[in-house]
């Protein structure tokens, strides 16, 4: 019996085996696969009373079918897999091997230069001195001045002819900076080639302006990429507006374009940039598509661009896009941005914002390359969000959250802002439009407004910020909204979406509990940004803050929070949005952007005077590496620029002024305590240093300091029984009054040459740049006449004690101090050294 069962087992699962489907009965299990993959056995017996077809097959054949069918639907999707990674393989060996070639010409080169260097220095020894210095700085400006501007005829600029032979010249300078030896390229930090990596990223070293390049693959073909590329203000976050004014064929099948851009400021430091530039778009034989621009500028020729009374007009050197089609579908991009934006014409703490190769790479290069990765994985199907809403949608949210936090930062007269009177300190800007729909839109005009008259009014300021990394100073700010925000402000700026608008608060930072949830909607490919929901939940201490204390919503853009991305801006935006969340809902953005200053690492700069900034700055034995400042971050800095804006009517524009400034001015407060408190120990990583306790110049300016303050004063500086050298250094850099010395010169302005950790914070500034700041620049009018009436007495007694006065930080802000001591520095030789100043109780107005 139970052989017999066996047998006729075997039969069974021979005859499901082997059983074979007609075309029609295949089509009726297709069917049903599509809509189920993974019938259940109820669902397979249904099948068969519904398909006479298949009355025929054993059910746990139709079983076994549905197993081979998701069998083989796995395998042709792994095999499809494993075919895309193969070609992104292939291509990306293809782009190594490339730049393997590029560098092996590059090292020719280098190796060609350091012997021409080496002959001229031997040649130099045996010459006279005067010519041996003159050979050595000839041949370094030969090395240095790898990228000179070239010098062009003037062009007719009526005459095609002459803007084809300007496009011509920009393609080839372009493709030797592309896929060249051009520009001295240096791999940027953690921008590793792989296949799912964003490329290959490089930034200039030795040319002149800034220059980045890029190279990756992406599955797009390369008509589309050229299609997403030209629309620069689709991904361009700076971009302001691109205007093509002028479209001319060329013979070989291309197109030279006259385009005039205008760029936003990233602070409020700083004027905005425009380009007048000439795009040429050709093909070359291979296929490649190439998009190369540059300025047009008396030097190249060609027509006189567009007046811009607001603007600095910033030069484009040769720079643009090689796009070559890949072997079974998509592309590999080389891009190149190459500027000088003028950086002489910014106050020079902000220079490095516009010397800084790092910032151009993250900001324009990387940024193109992002956002054809993320069409490419939208298009092709890879990225899934929620909400219901389309990624075209979510991510036109984030344009308008960051080009209507640019609008305010900027704040453009074209755009109807106009400058409000201050309040006699000028630490915070304000700016009112009172014609929003010039630039929000005219269909915002009757729900964010109302009839009767009102508009826009913004609040900004910018400041210094020392030792905090911009990556987790924004990340704080997002995870701790209450440690800076005040719930009050956030429901007035809430209800100008309500009919009726609350009065306007008075700005408390805490003023109700409040607690927030974050709900994430969408995010880039490598989450550098993500966009999110905000509700703000409040809770009421007595019955008339009930109306206050109802769900908020905010929708948030936050963007640069990893802390490993050289050069990169972060950034946190955010705008009041109702319960509807429409996709044409008006947002009013405001928020923080805080973005990293190169610091100065050059030696000379670093060494100019032997005491103890240069100590800490550089150690006993010079400059310090190239590279160490960005390992240890002890000087690292970084501006923040803050923007909120509010709705108002006109009979209470005043007061929503008033309130502004007051809430600007707490955030900022709040911003800085919380910077302080989760900064890394500047001091501890200093004093770790084996340099610095055994400097003769370091202890014994710090030795000086408190002698002669001793002797003058007749009292003790620091209150320690302090023996050691080492643990005064320590105790007067740890000092809670701001300490800081200046030169003793008759013939000139005193100069800072020394701040304690206290005085840098007072005057927002670095060990480095404090010897940039000059004494009579700090000092408002009354200070500098009682010091001019003091100093005699300075001179003759040692010291002088100063009233209570304001005086300003290096970055504008207004300083006051309670009382100021000012004192002799003598060597020990008791000779005048400098002139020591100590501010007590200062704190920022």
């Amino acid at each position: 019996m139970a052989l017999s069962m066996h047998k006729e087992s075997k039969q069974q699962m021979d005859s499901s085996k082997y059983v074979r489907y007609t075309p029609e009965q295949v089509e009726a299990l297709e069917r049903v696969y599509s809509e189920c993959p993974k019938p259940s056995s109820m669902r397979r017996q249904q099948l068969i009373r519904e398909c006479p077809i298949l009355s025929n097959i054993e059910p746990k054949q139709i079983k076994v079918w549905f197993q081979n069918r998701r069998c083989r639907e796995k395998q042709r999707k792994e095999a499809s897999r494993l075919q895309t990674v193969n070609r992104k393989l292939t291509a990306m060996n293809k782009l190594l091997m490339e730049e393997n070639d590029r560098l092996q010409k590059q090292v020719s080169q280098l190796v060609y230069e350091n012997g021409y260097m080496r002959q001229q220095l031997q040649s130099a020894s045996t010459a006279t001195t005067d010519t041996s210095c003159e050979s050595v700085v000839m041949s370094g400006q030969h090395q240095q001045q790898q990228n000179p501007t070239p010098q062009h005829p003037q062009r007719d600029a009526s005459n095609p002819a002459g803007l084809l032979a300007i496009a011509e010249e920009t393609l080839a300078e372009f493709l030797s900076k592309a896929t060249g030896t051009a520009v001295d390229w240096v791999q940027m930090i953690g921008m590793k080639p792989g296949p799912d990596s964003i490329g290959i990223v490089a930034v200039s070293r030795n040319c002149s302006g800034v220059a980045a390049r890029a190279c990756g693959l992406v599955s797009l073909e390369p008509t589309k990429v050229a299609e997403i590329l030209k629309d620069r203000p689709s991904w361009f976050r700076d971009c302001r507006c691109l205007d093509v004014l002028s479209v001319i064929p060329t013979g070989n099948g291309g197109t030279i374009e006259l385009i005039y851009m205008q760029t936003y400021a990233p602070t409020t430091l700083a004027s905005a940039r425009d380009f007048w530039t000439l795009r040429y778009t050709t093909s070359l034989e291979d296929g490649s598509l190439v998009i190369c621009e540059r300025s047009l500028t008396s030097s190249t020729g060609g027509p006189t661009g567009p007046p811009a009374s607001s603007y600095i007009r910033a030069e484009m050197l040769p720079s643009g896009y090689l796009i070559r089609p890949c072997e079974g579908g998509g592309s590999i991009i080389h891009i190149v941005d190459h500027v000088d934006l003028d950086a002489w014409s910014v106050p020079e703490v902000l220079r490095p914002l516009y010397e800084s190769s790092k910032i151009l790479a993250q900001k324009t290069t990387v940024a193109a390359l992002r956002h054809i990765r993320q069409i490419a994985q939208e298009t092709s199907g890879e990225i899934q969000y929620g909400g219901g809403r389309q990624p075209a949608v979510l991510r036109t949210f984030s344009q308008r959250l960051c080009r209507g936090f640019n609008d305010a930062v900027n704040g453009f007269a074209d755009d109807g802002w106009s400058l409000m009177g201050s309040d006699g300190v000028e630490d915070v800007t304000i700016v009112i439009n009172s014609s929003p729909s010039k630039f929000l839109g005219p269909q915002y005009n009757s729900t964010m407004f109302p009839t009767f008259g009102g508009g826009v009014l913004c609040a900004k300021a910018s400041m210094l910020l020392q030792n905090v990394p911009p990556a987790l100073l924004v990340r704080f700010l997002r995870e701790h909204r209450s440690e800076w925000a005040d719930y009050g402000v956030d429901a007035y700026s809430a209800a100008c979406l309500k009919a009726s608008p609350y009065e306007v608060p008075c700005a408390r930072p805490g003023g109700f509990p409040s607690s927030q949830v974050i709900l994430p909607l969408a995010h880039t490919v490598e989450h550098e940004e993500f966009l999110e929901v905000v509700r703000l939940e409040g809770h009421a201490f007595s019955p008339e803050d009930v109306a206050l204390t109802r769900d908020m919503y905010l929708l948030q853009l936050c963007s640069g929070v990893d802390e490993n991305a050289a050069g990169a801006c972060a950034q946190l935006v955010f705008a009041p949005i109702d319960e509807s969340f429409a996709d044409d809902a008006p947002l009013l953005p405001s928020g923080f952007r805080v973005i990293p200053l190169d610091p100065k690492t050059d030696g000379p700069a670093a060494t100019r005077t032997l005491d103890l900034a240069s100590t800490l700055e550089v150690g006993a034995g010079g400059a310090r590496p190239a590279n160490e400042s960005d390992l240890n971050n002890y000087n690292l800095r970084s501006v923040l620029t803050i923007a909120f804006q509010f709705t108002f009517e006109n009979h209470v524009r005043d007061n929503v002024a008033a309130m502004a400034r007051q809430y600007v001015r707490s955030v900022m407060a709040s911003v800085q305590r919380v910077a302080m408190a989760i900064a890394p120990s500047r001091l501890s990583s200093h004093m770790g240093l084996k340099p610095l306790p055994g400097s003769p110049e370091a202890l014994t300016l710090a030795r000086w300091i408190c002698r002669s303050y001793r002797i003058h004063t007749g009292g003790e500086l620091l209150r320690a029984d302090s023996q050691g050298g080492d643990a005064v250094l320590k105790l007067l850099w740890n000092h809670s009054d701001a300490i800081m010395c200046c030169s003793l010169k008759t013939n000139a302005s005193p100069v800072f040459t020394f701040a304690n950790q206290a005085g840098l914070d007072m005057l927002e500034t670095t060990l480095v740049a404090l010897q940039d700041i000059m004494l009579d620049k700090i000092l408002d009018e009354a200070g500098r006449k009682i010091l001019c009436s003091e100093f005699s007495k300075i001179m003759q007694q040692g010291f002088a004690y100063l009233p209570a006065g304001i005086c300003t930080s290096s970055m504008g802000r207004p300083v006051s101090y309670e009382q100021a001591i000012a004192w002799k520095v003598l060597n020990d030789e008791d000779s005048n050294h400098c002139l020591a100043f100590m501010f007590i109780n200062w704190s920022f107005v």
